[in-house]
């Protein structure tokens, strides 16, 4: 796959991910990589970066085993990108799958 093409989607999944609730950067790659194929040299860049943009915010948490974590938190501007991504998204799917042939359940 085309390695810009899958950061941009990974960045939309990552804002996804995050949306619902904080979590630390292994959280957020195991649930990635739980669906797409992805690693800690290609999660942890993206989140510096989405956080450099304003798009996330980090805090410290304490844990009792081991270092603290660095959390991310989503800011309103994390969250209005997540819904245009969402939009561009949504529009781009269904033109893909109009010149397909359309949508499984349409044949």
């Amino acid at each position: 796959m085309n390695t810009q093409f899958k950061k941009g989607i990974l960045e939309m999944c990552i804002l996804s991910i995050i949306h619902d609730h904080d979590m630390y950067g292994f959280e957020v790659i195991e649930k990635l990589s739980s669906e797409i194929d992805v690693n800690e040299n290609t999660v942890y860049p993206i989140l510096r970066r989405l956080t450099s943009q304003g798009l996330f915010d980090t805090y410290i948490e304490q844990t009792k085993i081991g270092a603290p974590r660095k959390y991310y938190k989503i800011t309103e501007l994390g969250k209005e990108k997540f819904n245009d991504y969402e939009t561009e998204w949504t529009a781009f799917l269904k033109g893909v799958f109009k010149l397909l042939g359309g949508m499984r359940d349409e044949r």
